[in-house]
């Protein structure tokens, strides 16, 4: 894949996309479960075109995670085509207390992290994969243009930390389920969501401004668009009830901007509050 064009590499991302929209399978259930709960203003057309949309962008972004990974470091930049809302970016910094870079499952994410590490100083959370011998590969593949990869641990939390009181930035994936017991429940379109606590916890206690960044693909392997907001002031605030509701704001407002290239397979509102039933099949 690494040796492909983008545009082939993502043109066999929709065969793959593609086989996900027409063979029954876990993340099509998915997909559709999370979209009649996130959207039920929408009529039953609209649900299945989007539905098989963003299904064929998780096909684009399985094939083309390899590539990013794979390819030459001189090669991965000049696809990013162009970047909106990056001076969010240098007035965040100009606040002297670091940056929290939060970056939701939306578009290509790898891209956001590999962008940001050529051109900022930056500390991101990783949790190592299922699949042992491929971590080597992943750590490799995302510090190589300068980021620095902690785990979801102790250690790795105090080195956001100091990261942080050193002005640097941090990055963080937002809108993952937290394990049992270390999230709280808080709105996701409406929707009672498992949602992490470290970036409200980072943000309280550090007051360091917090950016949001998606990178969005572009149509016919052209590259992709980088996309940063600044996020909403309420993050910060030590109420981390409160804070959480205004990060999965912030998440939602990505998303509505655009639907089709966020990551519906995942089951996100799979812990339930004490007495809901589950929402997804096995």
């Amino acid at each position: 894949m690494a040796a492909l064009p983008l545009r082939v590499v993502h043109g066999i991302g929709t065969a793959v996309g593609w086989g996900l929209v027409v063979v029954p399978n876990r993340r099509r259930r998915t997909t559709e479960t999370n979209l009649s709960l996130c959207y039920p203003e929408i009529s039953h057309g609209e649900s299945v075109r989007l539905s098989r949309e963003s299904l064929i962008e998780t096909g684009r972004g399985l094939t083309e995670t390899s590539a990013l990974w794979l390819r030459q470091d001189d090669k991965i930049l000049p696809l990013v085509r162009r970047t909106s809302g990056e001076e969010q970016l240098s007035d965040a910094f100009a606040e002297n207390r670091g940056v929290i870079l939060a970056v939701p499952h939306l578009g290509a994410w790898e891209m956001v992290g590999l962008y940001c590490s050529a051109h900022y100083p930056i500390t991101s959370l990783y949790r190592p994969p299922p699949i042992a011998a491929m971590e080597p590969l992943m750590r490799q593949a995302r510090e190589r243009l300068g980021a620095r990869l902690v785990p979801t641990d102790a250690n790795g939390i105090r080195a956001l930390y100091k990261a942080l009181s050193k002005g640097e930035m941090v990055g963080i994936l937002p809108d993952q389920d937290p394990a049992a017991g270390t999230g709280v429940f808080a709105p996701f379109f409406g929707v009672a969501a498992n949602t992490m606590v470290l970036l409200s916890r980072l943000a309280s206690k550090t007051q360091a401004p917090v950016i949001f960044a998606y990178a969005e693909r572009l149509s016919k392997g052209r590259g992709y668009h980088l996309h940063f907001l600044r996020g909403a002031a309420g993050i910060n605030d030590r109420d981390l009830e409160r804070s959480a509701a205004e990060v999965n704001g912030m998440v939602e407002q990505c998303v509505r901007r655009l639907p089709q290239q966020y990551l519906w397979c995942y089951k996100r509102f799979r812990t339930r509050p004490p007495g809901e039933p589950r929402l997804y099949l096995k």
